[in-house]
């Protein structure tokens, strides 16, 4: 079965961690697909531009200066140090956008409602199981490469758009009927955020809205958490959320309905 790993951005930003998860990702068996962020990087290069980063919900408000920052971030830096990395682990990677190939069309989003007040995420780009050219992706593994995806995608107008990298990952695993291992610092989903030791090992979704009302999710882990539940119900057999460190699927926290 063809498994989808997502890293997140304080990884990416962290050589040492970065290069102990590569090592993992290459030694994983059988086809795979990464996803990565880069977030941190960006938002820093952003404050040194003097734009300030802006989230809601866990997501980044894009403008048009924005846009080219995160897309020289995660398309470039990002995205060729993450594959020579893997080259040097034998893993032959080849990175990609979504304009790459048409491996990834997106749709810009439209002005949403967030917790009751409407909000404009600039450039950014809402991708689902239909918008990933599976196909495309099937050829690549087939001929021995691993395709190594960032969060910038276009629309087929001739514009790149900024997409959540959970939601690409989650988007190109329900595609490809793959099982999705998503990845970053901590351990797993915590009953705590700021106590290692709180790790759920199983998450469903009632006890997901628990914590919802809680209080207890926010943040990065909002999109996570929303779109692992979204394509359980989408052909993506299993969910795990778990730290970059451990063995690839084999901790962490377990996502059911």
């Amino acid at each position: 079965m063809i498994k989808v790993v997502k890293i997140g951005g304080n990884v990416v930003d962290n050589e040492e961690l970065l290069g102990q998860f590569c090592k993992s990702f290459a030694a994983l068996e059988g086809p795979k697909v990464l996803v990565h962020g880069g977030g941190v990087l960006a938002s820093r290069m952003q404050e040194k531009a003097g734009i300030p980063a802006r989230m809601v919900g866990g997501r980044r408000i894009t403008d048009e200066a924005t846009l080219q920052i995160v897309t020289m971030v995660y398309a470039g830096w990002c995205s060729k140090h993450i594959c020579a990395l893997l080259q040097k682990e034998d893993c032959n990677a080849m990175g990609l956008s979504g304009c790459d190939g048409n491996v990834i069309r997106a749709s810009k989003r439209p002005p949403i409602a967030v917790e009751g007040t409407m909000v404009d995420f600039g450039q950014v780009g809402d991708v689902k199981r239909e918008s990933v050219n599976a196909d495309a992706l099937r050829q690549l593994l087939d001929a021995g490469f691993v395709p190594v995806l960032n969060a910038i995608n276009h629309d087929g107008g001739g514009h790149l758009l900024n997409t959540n990298a959970d939601t690409v990952a989650s988007s190109v695993a329900a595609a490809l009927g793959a099982e999705l291992i998503i990845c970053f610092e901590k351990p797993g989903v915590l009953l705590d955020k700021n106590d290692d030791g709180s790790l759920l090992r199983e998450i469903d979704g009632a006890r997901y809205r628990q914590l919802l009302d809680e209080g207890r999710i926010d943040g990065g882990m909002l999109p996570k958490l929303e779109n692992a539940f979204k394509v359980l119900g989408q052909g993506v057999p299993r969910v795990v959320i778990q730290h970059s460190s451990a063995p690839l699927g084999a901790s962490g926290t377990s996502i059911r309905l």
